[in-house]
């Protein structure tokens, strides 16, 4: 079973797991990156990977080829959803037996469609993929937090070609996240008000790093950007949990991130990246 291990020196949890070192890779090291080949997300492919979880699919028939957005457990996951916690001391250090949940978002079934090249309505649809598993997960006890994310080109960490996403359910909240969660705690103690709302004022105010603004969101570089071409995508509504997305703010979001990262593309030639949904712990996390 995978493990949490707790840092003893900056209180960081890490995730050791062993059988992540087995997953595929398309993306092996050579000079030129070669297409093609067997693709297990690939429409006609669904039992090469675990049953699916969710799918946005045109028929009722599960784990068939005619869906447009589809979910599976991780075939070689970071954290298992079977078993307890079991937090111990090992010594000086502190260990929890690694329970929680990782799945893979099927973005597309084209192979060759980056998520910037997808329309706006498919984008929406694989947001609301994104809603409904971590509202559905939130339901679980042991979770204190779900993390959204992806890679997109093996500079970026990503280990197959075809669009995808994944999702990982964790029984700590991530030290970053803590983090910010300590900033906006002392920001809100000295002035009350939301660091957030406070930073969306004063980037309108400014103007020099909007990027983009909708009725919902507020694309900005930040200010103390932490490597080039940073972005943040904000909510102008006063929400912390992603999993309470409304329809038009996610058909508003499906524009925006498409707008986003079509421009990132134009500007830097299809460059590798990572993008990451910010959200609030759950289970009083």
């Amino acid at each position: 079973m995978p493990e949490l291990r707790k840092d003893p020196v900056i209180g960081r949890w890490v995730i050791i797991a062993s059988e992540r070192g087995k997953r595929p890779m398309d993306f092996p090291h050579r000079p030129a990156r070669q297409r093609g080949g067997f693709c297990p997300f690939c429409p006609g492919n669904e039992d090469k990977t675990p049953p699916e979880i969710f799918a946005l699919r045109r028929d009722a028939v599960p784990n068939g080829p005619d869906w447009q957005v589809r979910v599976v457990p991780n075939k070689f996951p970071a954290l298992v959803i079977e078993g307890e916690l079991k937090r111990r001391g090992v010594g000086l250090y502190d260990v929890v037996d690694g329970v929680g949940a990782h799945e893979v978002i099927i973005d597309s079934p084209e192979h060759d469609r980056s998520f910037g090249d997808m329309s706006a309505e498919h984008i929406a649809n694989v947001i609301e993929a994104y809603r409904l598993r971590q509202l559905d997960l939130a339901r679980d006890r042991r979770f204190r937090y779900i993390l959204i994310f992806k890679n997109h080109g093996e500079e970026a960490g990503a280990s197959l070609e075809h669009s995808h996403t994944q999702l990982i359910a964790t029984p700590i909240v991530p030290k970053r996240v803590m983090e910010e969660l300590e900033g906006a705690k002392r920001h809100f103690e000295l002035k009350e008000r939301c660091i957030f709302c406070d930073i969306i004022d004063q980037e309108l105010f400014d103007g020099r790093r909007v990027i983009l603004e909708t009725e919902h969101f507020l694309v900005i570089s930040p200010f103390a950007a932490r490597f080039p071409f940073e972005t943040w995508i904000l909510p102008r509504a006063h929400e912390a949990h992603f999993h309470r997305l409304g329809d038009a703010a996610r058909l508003d979001l499906a524009q925006v991130l498409r707008t986003v990262l079509r421009k990132l593309n134009l500007a830097l030639d299809q460059p590798a990246y990572n993008y990451i949904i910010h959200t609030a712990p759950i289970n009083d996390g």
